[in-house]
């Protein structure tokens, strides 16, 4: 007989989504109450948005919330390492160029 774990997120009695682990529960948890709070915002906001629109607006910012972060310069991007060691690949190839004209 096997033993399973579910995390239910459950929201206003209903049951929204079932997760295997807690973290991705918890996240998925802490995104909707992200966007209770953004759907707020926009309610008071002087712009006309439909009720629908301010819902999906405020779980799509919320989803999205690393690049909003970025976008509003309240983060810095992060760099890939790829694309770091690329860099100094570059970088000491054309130190080594400059080295061998150099001695010649």
């Amino acid at each position: 007989m096997a033993v399973e774990s579910r995390f239910v997120v459950i929201r206003q009695g209903v049951e929204v989504e079932t997760f295997m682990d807690k973290k991705a529960a918890d996240e998925y948890d802490k995104m909707l109450d992200m966007a209770d709070s953004l759907a707020e915002l926009f309610e008071s906001a002087t712009i006309e948005l439909s009720e629908n629109m301010r819902e999906e607006l405020s779980v799509y910012i919320a989803q999205h919330r690393e690049q909003v972060l970025i976008a509003l310069q309240a983060k810095k991007p992060k760099v890939a390492k790829k694309q770091v060691q690329k860099v100094e690949d570059n970088n000491s190839a054309a130190k080594e160029t400059e080295r061998k004209s150099d001695a010649a």
